[in-house]
């Protein structure tokens, strides 16, 4: 394993399970730190950030339904490991925002299969929100634009109107167009913001 490796954090209150996800993770390139509980859990993602986390639901404590809905602001993503399979139960993990649900008991090689897949959709994610363009590069990850050896910062507005344009290539927006995107009306502010944006670009 390396630092390039894949950081999977695997929370569960059973050993057996725990250590047996961790070391068929490890087995398969991943790097992994596990958590006893959604507490134990959240002590951790405030000092790592996670390329994907595999929660239990039914943990003493805290349980993993809890665990995401006070947690929505890391942006990693989870999949839901749990006895928990009946539909209901996969729906509402879903609902609250797991990226996935894989019941117990399950086939180890299924749940490698399912972050491969999720870690595959996040980097494609990424990779459109970083685009290049002679000596131009804009970074929607980092809100910066670097341009001739030169760095400028992007804020919320600018993001949201160079996303939109850079997930649309070819396609030519209005100014009513963009006043949509950012919720403004005002023909001169639209016009003041695109003024500036285009000088950093």
């Amino acid at each position: 394993m390396n630092n390039d490796d894949p950081h999977i954090l695997v929370v569960d209150d059973d050993d057996g399970i725990r250590n047996l996800v961790k070391q068929f993770l490890n087995e398969n390139n991943f790097l992994v730190t596990t958590a006893i509980n959604a507490e134990d859990a959240e002590n951790k993602i405030k000092f790592i950030k996670f390329d994907l986390i595999v929660l239990d639901v039914m943990m003493p404590g805290k349980n993993g339904i809890n665990f995401i809905l006070d947690n929505k602001n890391i942006e990693t993503p989870i999949i839901l490991l749990t006895a928990k399979g009946e539909p209901d139960d996969r729906i509402e993990g879903l609902e609250v925002g797991a990226d996935d649900y894989l019941p117990k008991p399950f086939e180890p090689k299924e749940l490698i299969l399912r972050i491969q897949n999720i870690l595959n959709k996040t980097i494609k994610t990424e990779q459109k929100r970083v685009i290049e363009f002679e000596n131009v590069k804009i970074d929607l990850n980092k809100l910066l634009i670097f341009k001739s050896n030169k760095e400028f910062k992007i804020n919320a507005t600018e993001k949201t109107i160079l996303e939109k344009m850079i997930n649309n290539p070819g396609k030519t927006f209005s100014r009513e167009d963009i006043g949509q995107l950012i919720n403004l009306d005002k023909e001169r502010s639209i016009d003041v913001i695109i003024t500036r944006l285009r000088k950093k670009i």
